[in-house]
């Protein structure tokens, strides 16, 4: 229950904050609530495409460390054949 009430005043706080910098901006109800519409729907649309992303950008990093700790690997290895 606190989750669902956290969400939905998450949403009104998004929806307050883009009427109100609309309203500031161009001193409009109509588009102050246009946007408070709208931003909301921008969100829930491009959230996905940002996980995604940093989803990507996290698997190619983890990738990167893979590579250097086989190669530190392979380097402490010749290093210890050569020792004996």
């Amino acid at each position: 229950m606190v989750t669902a009430a956290r969400t939905v005043s998450q949403v009104g706080m998004h929806m307050g904050v883009a009427f109100a910098v609309m309203y500031a901006f161009t001193g409009s109800l109509a588009l102050g609530g246009v946007a408070a519409v709208v931003e909301p729907i921008c969100n829930v649309a491009l959230l996905p495409l940002h996980d995604k992303l940093w989803e990507r950008i996290r698997a190619r990093v983890e990738a990167r460390q893979e590579v250097r700790a086989s190669t530190q690997g392979d380097a402490s290895l010749s290093s210890s054949t050569m020792q004996a």
